[in-house]
């Protein structure tokens, strides 16, 4: 009796975690959307990696605890660095500039099929049904969320999906071969190195484009959103997703990723005044029901 209520007092405590990522995660979309409105993206970027590795590395010298890493592992961490800054962020915001609106969060939603068939194939975990079918169904929910006239069909819009279905690709990669460096090392080491490595293979490039930015239209809300997705995303976010995976199997976790649609679109509507439609009820049951399906 003991044991299950410690199980299940455990379950809770990483399903919260879980729940507060996807808020922080749901909440970059429209804070991102403000700040990149008078801030050029590369150089949001260079600024928000730079404070983001800083404050990272910080707190790992702070804790001062935990096994140092080993040198045959640096590689494995300098590649999760080039999977989630130049391939993920860096691609995603060139991306979305050769591409439609809706496209870049329509091909973000197809993050838990990666990740569910990355835990299976690499870090051979069970196949669960149920599991499976909770990630085409939370996947459906966001397919009608988002479609609801946000997506437009032509050529001229394949190479900037491609770009983004790359950047979808590094963010599943980099949560996939992260678990067993997290397990090892813990999750702030890792995500601290690995955002610190990547952000040097991006600054030379972003620092020449923060250098010809005009900063003279930068209000301090435009910094806020800066500050916000470093710390709150780069910083907070990233870090509660490699402990949520470190202690749970990653084919569980992936279908809630979808939530983040939700709640980025319940935030719109209350403080950017996004109208939400019929679509959004119905797809947010169908997102819930997923969920609900995969923890059942």
């Amino acid at each position: 009796m003991h044991l299950e209520s410690s199980t299940g007092h455990r379950t809770a405590v990483i399903i919260t975690a879980l729940l507060f990522q996807q808020l922080l995660g749901g909440l970059t979309f429209p804070i991102a959307k403000y700040g990149l409105l008078i801030i050029e993206p590369f150089t949001f970027a260079f600024y928000r990696f730079i404070l983001s590795a800083a404050v990272l590395l910080l707190i790992v010298k702070m804790r001062k605890h935990g096994p140092r890493v080993e040198k045959k592992d640096y590689p494995k961490i300098i590649g999760l660095g080039l999977l989630i800054i130049p391939f993920n962020q860096v691609m995603y915001l060139y991306g979305q500039k050769l591409t439609a609106a809706g496209h870049g969060s329509l091909l973000f939603a197809t993050v838990p099929i990666w990740v569910f068939l990355g835990g299976l194939l690499y870090l051979k975990e069970k196949f669960v049904w149920r599991r499976a079918i909770g990630v085409v169904i939370g996947l459906i929910g966001v397919i009608v969320i988002i479609t609801a006239g946000a997506i437009e069909i032509g050529s001229e819009y394949l190479l900037g999906d491609i770009i983004i279905l790359i950047a979808v690709i590094a963010w599943a990669m980099y949560s996939i071969f992260g678990k067993p460096l997290v397990e090892k090392y813990g999750a702030f080491r890792v995500t601290a190195y690995a955002l610190a490595s990547g952000s040097a293979f991006y600054i030379p490039f972003g620092l020449y484009r923060a250098l010809i930015f005009d900063y003279s239209q930068a209000t301090p809300g435009a910094w806020l959103s800066v500050l916000y997705v470093a710390l709150g995303v780069s910083v907070a976010a990233y870090v509660l997703w490699y402990w949520v995976l470190k202690q749970m199997e990653a084919s569980r976790i992936a279908v809630w990723h979808n939530i983040q649609p939700i709640i980025a679109s319940v935030v719109a509507y209350i403080f950017l005044q996004e109208p939400l439609g019929v679509s959004f009820v119905i797809g947010g049951l169908i997102v819930l029901t997923g969920v609900v399906v995969t923890e059942m």
